[in-house]
């Protein structure tokens, strides 16, 4: 079910969501600064390609909170936003709930990126 729900989702926002959590990191990795930031979100962009089958564990720290509080302010609020938007357009139909369920999985990795680990899911 989890190669299914894959397949699916990334015809109906999957793809879009990678190519934003991509432009993000390639912006972030302009500067030398910021490439810790850009491969993040290089990890991330893959994980919105096939979310079905993972999930998201919080570790954090000192560091996390810094760099969280960054990301916020640059580029955390738009990418929640369009992750949202997703949401709420693929909750209209009961088939898109799960969907929905994964769009707002990725709303709150766009809010809080750093200090959080992809693990596979039990089920």
């Amino acid at each position: 079910m989890n190669f299914l729900g894959n397949v699916i989702w990334f015809v109906f926002g999957g793809l879009i969501g990678a190519i934003s959590w991509f432009l993000a990191g390639c912006l972030w990795c302009i500067t030398i600064i910021g490439i810790p930031i850009g491969l993040q979100c290089f990890k991330f962009a893959t994980l919105s390609l096939a979310p079905f089958g993972k999930d998201i564990v919080y570790r954090g720290g000192g560091v996390s909170v810094i760099l969280n509080i960054l990301w916020l302010i640059f580029s955390g609020i738009p990418l929640a936003l369009g992750h949202l938007a997703s949401a709420v357009l693929l909750a209209i139909t009961i088939i898109g709930i799960p969907f929905a369920a994964q769009s707002l999985k990725m709303a709150r990795l766009a809010l809080m990126p750093f200090g959080a680990e992809i693990v596979s899911s039990r089920y």
